[in-house]
């Protein structure tokens, strides 16, 4: 027997609010679109589009281009304090100053943190004090294979008129340390969101393959297995996407020489960590990290524990008057 409408309205309410009190104690939003292997309709492809266009204004917002000198990657905001989730190979080290932009256009200054040199995972933040737009990341990894994603990514570098591009994807590999999809990334993507049609980041973009089919990208649960040591600023592993520092490669940039007052800087290279941070031919050098320097063989052997990107405070005597500078060490 048909009902009528007022019944109609009546059943679906009772239906959704069923469906809606089992949710939680399943523990997953699932898409429904998930369970088929194609779309099979119109209303099929709507769902998809509706999905998209619901999740791309807020998620957009979070999405970051990078600067990396003469090149470009990615990045995603997961926090109103501004920390970064991107991969290994953008930043390339620990404690290096970077510049992030937004996609209203502005530029803010960032610190690369800790990451994962073998699965190309990697955190930095930005140093300004603000609250920025984020994205909620899945925690409980409950994607599947097959299951619809989309990607995002400043493709090509920063371009604020047309801002990160979206593509459309589904899984097609899941493996501990690494997702496949085959959603197209190219050059600039690196290190861009993976979201899944709820616009919850599963995945930072990190290998960017020429076959549509080969796309990798690193999942969350590999951030959130190592976010401790990460948030710390540890380098961890010894994998292809980062090289660990190597002591002694520190340098500062200037010539030295022993007098009776101690060490005097003789020339300073224009352009170095030195000149940079404004020490003069004809300091006396007094003290590094608050250690007494007596001699040039002293300044050595600070120099060959420190890596590039170390950061020294020298104390420095200059025409009697006493200065704490700091020098962010360059690469020997």
């Amino acid at each position: 027997m048909k009902k009528n409408l007022p019944e109609l309205r009546v059943a679906v309410a009772m239906t959704m609010a069923v469906i809606g009190s089992l949710a939680p104690s399943l523990g997953a939003k699932v898409f429904p679109l998930n369970e088929k292997k194609v779309p099979e309709s119109m209303e099929d492809l709507m769902a998809i589009q509706d999905a998209l266009v619901g999740s791309l204004p807020r998620v957009r917002k979070a999405t970051v281009s990078i600067k990396l000198g003469e090149g470009f990657g990615s990045g995603v905001i997961v926090s109103p304090e501004g920390l970064i989730l991107t991969a290994a190979h953008v930043t390339a080290g620990v404690g290096k100053e970077l510049t992030v932009i937004l996609n209203d256009g502005t530029e803010h200054k960032a610190l690369s943190m800790g990451l994962v040199s073998n699965t190309d995972a990697a955190m930095m933040r930005i140093t300004e004090v603000g609250e920025y737009p984020y994205v909620e990341m899945n925690k409980e990894n409950d994607y599947q294979l097959g299951h619809w994603i989309f990607a995002l990514g400043h493709s090509g570098g920063f371009d604020k008129e047309r801002g990160p591009v979206v593509r459309l994807g589904r899984i097609v590999k899941d493996s501990e340390t690494t997702l496949q999809t085959d959603c197209k990334v190219i050059g600039g993507d690196s290190g861009g969101p993976l979201f899944d049609m709820e616009g919850q980041l599963i995945g930072i973009h990190s290998r960017v393959s020429k076959t549509m089919e080969q796309n990798m990208h690193v999942p969350m649960r590999e951030y959130i297995k190592h976010w401790d040591e990460m948030e710390e600023n540890k380098f961890l592993g010894d994998g292809p996407f980062a090289k660990r520092p190597v002591k002694g490669s520190g340098f500062l940039g200037f010539g030295s020489s022993d007098t009776e007052e101690g060490v005097i800087v003789g020339k300073v290279l224009e352009g170095g960590p030195a000149d940079k941070a404004g020490i003069k031919t004809g300091d006396l050098v007094l003290g590094i990290n608050e250690q007494k320097i007596a001699d040039k063989a002293a300044l050595k052997a600070i120099l060959k524990e420190k890596t590039e990107g170390d950061e020294l405070e020298l104390s420095i005597s200059r025409k009697g008057e006493e200065l704490q500078i700091k020098v962010k060490l360059g690469k020997r």
